[in-house]
């Protein structure tokens, strides 16, 4: 079979979901599917790469504008003779991300679509269904956010004045667009149960078309552990949670405990003031770290703090940490309690309750490395039990062969 994957970002660039998509191409290769990725072309890269059956076009898409918008609004390529011809060649075309016009191409040439959603997109032009200037979760099915959800929105992720005004220019007008073109799929794929069920809420006419398959498992494997520090890999991000993990730290430090070393990653663009005040409570920031850097500071956790205050669908941060044997404090939200169901190294707090937080913390602190240890080899353990590629790439080939 042929599968088009049309996607903005590809693996190693993106996050979780870019992730993903990679790990897709990489596992219907080895099952002797033919893959063509038409992605953006970075600087330093080659414009066509082959490995195995996976051929990569990368092509110029974006600059620094917004890429949902930007892949909106480029007419040129999508109409464009080469990606014509490689929709005609295509016996499915895969919508990963948020080229969501193509679907409409697609469609004209009487290809079936498959689009997976790693987001809200279908309800929410942020992707988050979160209101940040409400802080709580979206109540609007619409697809239509309000200005003063976006504005408080962007200025949550630092934009600059003219980056916000576009922002809310674009989202609160062209972003109900999206999740008009999403229903033009033949089948649309979840990556966890609450995403599925939140996303049926909104958008009842998508349920029969709609599948829960659970991303692939990265191939990583377990790391020793050298130290009882903790781990948090969210960034300054307000919907991953920082503040929340700021506050529990504090409360923490009220109590008049000891000092907690936690490890906070991608936090290049912090000043040294700021850097230098949160040390001083135990947080220690880290900027983007190469892979032996990583590991490096893997080894130096014993459990791997996961706050974030939005419904994250599938967030990789822990299956990782199962992976690597580590124990999990996490918000109980979004696909998070699928994930560490059945877990005895995990911990589940409410959701921006830090105090639960700082507890649980303390709580971790005070056992001995051993226990933490085992309860991390039984997190690895149940885990693969319930998850695993194999399963993953059957059902992911299942929807394509339905649609063929």
């Amino acid at each position: 079979m042929n599968v088009l994957f049309l996607s903005e970002l590809f693996y190693p660039h993106g996050g979780g979901a870019e992730l993903a998509n990679f790990l897709y191409a990489n596992l219907l290769s080895r099952e002797n599917f033919n893959i063509i990725v038409v992605t953006n072309k970075f600087a330093g890269e080659p414009e066509i790469s082959k490995k195995g059956n996976v051929t990569t076009y990368r092509l110029p898409l974006f600059k620094n504008q917004s890429i949902k918008y930007a892949m909106l609004k480029r007419f040129d390529v999508l109409f464009s003779s080469f990606i014509r011809k490689l929709v005609k060649w295509a016996d499915v075309v895969y919508v990963p991300r948020f080229w969501y016009a193509a679907i409409l191409l697609a469609k004209a040439y009487g290809k079936p679509v498959v689009t997976h959603l790693h987001d809200y997109i279908p309800l929410c032009p942020l992707a988050t269904f979160y209101d940040t200037s409400k802080r709580m979760a979206c109540k609007s099915h619409g697809l239509l956010c309000s200005p003063r959800c976006i504005y408080f929105f962007e200025k949550t992720q630092r934009r600059g004045f003219t980056e916000t005004l576009s922002s809310v220019a674009l989202n609160s007008t062209l972003g109900r667009y999206f999740g008009k073109f999403v229903r033009f799929s033949d089948a649309i794929i979840c990556v966890s149960k609450v995403q599925r069920d939140m996303i049926i809420k909104g958008e009842p006419s998508l349920r029969g078309k709609t599948y829960v398959i659970y991303n692939p498992l990265p191939e990583i494997s377990y790391a020793g552990m050298e130290g009882d520090d903790f781990g948090y890999y969210g960034g300054p991000n307000y919907l991953k949670g920082f503040h929340i993990l700021y506050q529990a730290v504090m409360r923490i430090k009220h109590a008049n405990r000891k000092a907690i070393k936690i490890h906070a990653t991608k936090f290049a663009s912090f000043s040294r003031q700021a850097a230098k005040s949160l040390s001083e409570l135990g947080i220690l920031l880290h900027g983007k770290l190469d892979n032996e850097e990583y590991d490096e500071l893997y080894r130096q956790i014993r459990a791997v703090i996961v706050p974030s205050i939005w419904s994250e669908p599938w967030p990789y941060v822990v299956v990782e940490a199962i992976i690597r044997g580590r124990f999990v404090i996490a918000s109980s939200i979004g696909g998070i309690p699928e994930q560490v169901e059945g877990c005895k190294g995990a911990l589940l707090f409410e959701t921006g309750n830090y105090e639960q937080l700082a507890e649980a913390i303390q709580s971790i602190e005070s056992l001995k490395r051993e226990t933490i240890i085992d309860l991390g080899f039984q997190n690895k353990e149940t885990f693969l039990k319930r998850f695993d590629n194999e399963t993953t790439i059957r059902r992911f080939i299942s929807v394509f062969d339905s649609l063929t």
